[in-house]
């Protein structure tokens, strides 16, 4: 990597109330940025249809869940619907250190720990829905729970949605296409931020200094 691109990488958060389009988002966004890569959670939770183990998430028992949170082995942890998520911290430590973002599909409880523990790395995106129906119509096409699971979901939308002050950028999700250029473009800025190009400004500016004194010799 060129001297003026090296820089420490970020974790990219996506939150949102469920159905309002951070998977989405989050699948769109590997695709079209390279340097990037997706944070795999552990859960205890079954896989869905199609869900890959250690490609969506590392499933695991209750019991390694709670060894991990015990060892330190997690940046964050979280109940969910009864499920219980985390974020193994070796994996993201090495991406940062070597300058590759991590994006995480993580919730709100999740990016407050990550706050509390990681904040200069972090940069956090919620998503609103652009209305109640919007949000219902988008749990019912997906048809991956249950008309009880869904009603659940929306029950608990209200809560997610409160927590929308504690994040750093908010985008409405009427239009995908959109909403993935306002994602693109907040991870550009953050990437061009002074305090993550450190190393590489650091030495271009001596470079330069070096390179003006022997135009000032010459001259």
């Amino acid at each position: 990597m060129p001297a003026l691109m090296e820089r420490r990488g970020l974790m990219y958060v996506l939150s949102s109330p469920s159905g309002a389009g951070k998977t989405t988002l989050s699948h769109m966004l590997l695709e079209a940025e390279s340097g990037i890569e997706m944070s795999v959670s552990v859960t205890t939770r079954k896989a869905r249809p199609g869900e890959q183990d250690h490609i969506d998430y590392h499933f695991i028992d209750r019991a390694e869940y709670q060894r991990r949170v015990q060892a330190g082995a997690l940046l964050e942890w979280a109940e969910v619907f009864g499920n219980s998520y985390g974020t193994p911290r070796e994996p993201v430590e090495t991406a940062l250190a070597s300058g590759r973002d991590v994006l995480f599909d993580i919730d709100w409880q999740g990016t407050r720990q990550l706050r509390a523990s990681c904040a200069p790395d972090l940069v956090s995106v919620f998503i609103l829905p652009p209305s109640a129906a919007a949000l219902r119509e988008r749990l019912l096409k997906r048809g991956q729970d249950s008309a009880e699971v869904v009603r659940g979901r929306m029950a608990k939308a209200a809560s997610e949605i409160s927590h929308w002050g504690e994040y750093d950028y908010i985008i409405v999700n009427e239009d995908l296409a959109a909403s993935l250029a306002a994602i693109r473009s907040i991870l550009l800025a953050e990437r061009l931020k002074r305090e993550r190009r450190l190393t590489g400004l650091g030495r271009l500016v001596g470079r330069l200094d070096a390179e003006l004194a022997e135009v000032a010799k010459a001259e």
